[in-house]
């Protein structure tokens, strides 16, 4: 194989061809680094956390107290299940002017005078005084639950109030009705419009409450 030797100007020419090109890739090597840094500048960074204040999750629900504190208040009569044993229905009838009636709430006793408080937080709509019931206070609540307390000798609050859940409403006392329990509260409980037994939502949680059993 011969051995060809290159012309003197295309040695000079090859460096020029190089210069050139690195020239321009310098040139656009740059621009685009410069295009960087300027997009940079335009860039948010974020530099602290987005929640600030960091609050612990809880449980928020709510449960439903008794309506009474006074720890020597018992259970005088039930609330009338049609599906519940013979005895506890015996505990739930109400003999009035020669009548039987079929209790729809929970009727607690105690020797003593004792304060009714609210089972839950909630809104007064309604006070008034029955012949044969005695003073009423109805409470509203959230979820359309509505707690009545009726046999009140006492009432400490009006129409309109808005009470915290443990506020005492009243004092327990005597009505025509049921007359033979002496000093008693007699609790009803409404869920949706539709009276429900007391005890499927007392020292409960409402999400455990048993809704319509």
């Amino acid at each position: 194989m011969k051995r060809r030797k290159l012309k003197s100007f295309v040695i000079p020419t090859t460096i020029a061809v190089l210069i050139i090109g690195t020239f321009f890739t310098t040139a656009i090597i740059t621009k685009n680094n410069s295009s960087l840094n300027d997009a940079d500048e335009n860039v948010d960074y974020v530099s602290e956390t987005i929640i600030e204040d960091e609050v612990p999750v809880i449980n928020t629900q709510m449960k439903v107290v008794n309506p009474y504190t006074d720890q020597s208040v018992t259970i005088g009569k039930y609330f009338y299940d049609y599906k519940a044993e013979a005895d506890r229905q015996e505990r739930a009838i109400i003999y009035h002017d020669n009548t039987y009636l079929q209790n729809s709430g929970m009727d607690f006793v105690a020797t003593n005078v004792f304060d009714v408080v609210a089972v839950l937080d909630g809104t007064v709509t309604d006070v008034k005084e029955d012949e044969t019931l005695g003073k009423i206070v109805e409470l509203k609540h959230d979820n359309d639950y509505i707690s009545i307390y009726q046999s009140l000798s006492e009432v400490s609050v009006k129409k309109g109030d808005t009470v915290t859940q443990g506020q005492v409403l009243g004092k327990s006392g005597t009505n025509e009705l049921d007359k033979e329990m002496g000093n008693h509260l007699h609790f009803e409980f409404y869920v949706n419009g539709q009276v429900v037994d007391p005890s499927l939502y007392l020292n409960k949680e409402l999400s455990d409450a048993k809704e319509g059993e």
